[in-house]
């Protein structure tokens, strides 16, 4: 099984398969069609997702329209055989560069925040798909999301405050998650909000579905 945010890479000659099994793609139309069917063309991945209900066969994956062309999610089930590679998530130090430059000061403090940990901060969201296509995802609105693999518990309190301070200064909102070793993962934001309370609670997300569990035992 893939793990949550996996980025595959498609085989150009299985996409049109891919897309004629799709429910709802038919609907598709204009330029959001004509982007649509070359994705797999141009190199574009995908994103592994949690299976919905009856996707029982293949791997469950995504993909999102931009919002100049409406913004939609993009649901498909790929054959196995399809997927051409994996691809390593996508470092923020890299992705920076496909960003406004009134976020510099903002990346670079979450790049000097990683730095200072040992930590290699990963991109998904906006930024992400901003810096994959070339295309437009990014709006004035739009968070920075962020993923964190899987931090000692001995720096998670100078990581979740480190975040805290440099999203309390803008100019956009950080989100994301911190990742166990095997892509599940929590709201960094839940995770402090909740880790010092004794009965605090979080929201673990996996590939198999949504579990409530302590903070304060999550990484033990």
């Amino acid at each position: 099984m893939h793990s949550r945010h996996q980025l595959l890479r498609i085989r150009p000659e299985a996409w049109s398969g891919v897309l004629d099994r799709a429910p709802g793609v038919s609907e598709f139309a204009g330029n959001e069609r004509e982007l649509l069917a070359g994705w797999a063309e141009r190199g574009w991945p995908v994103i592994a997702r949690r299976p919905a209900p009856g996707e029982t066969r293949g791997i469950a994956v995504g993909l999102p329209m931009p919002p100049a062309l409406g913004k939609r999610r993009v649901g498909l089930t790929v054959p196995v055989p399809a997927v051409a590679r994996t691809l390593p998530q996508v470092a923020l130090e890299e992705a920076a560069a496909s960003a406004a430059p009134r976020l510099r000061p903002q990346i670079d403090a979450v790049l000097a925040l990683g730095r200072r940990l040992a930590l290699r901060p990963a991109v998904f969201g906006a930024l992400l798909w901003q810096h994959l296509t070339g295309l437009s995802y990014l709006r004035p609105a739009s968070d920075l999301d962020l993923l964190w693999l899987a931090p000692d518990r001995d720096i998670q309190p100078d990581l979740l405050a480190g975040l805290a301070r440099i999203d309390k200064h803008g100019p956009v909102r950080l989100d994301g998650e911190v990742l166990f070793s095997g892509g599940a993962g929590v709201n960094w934001r839940e995770l402090h909000a909740e880790i010092g309370r004794p009965a605090g609670a979080v929201l673990v997300k996996s590939m198999k579905g949504t579990e409530l569990r302590c903070a304060r035992t999550l990484f033990a």
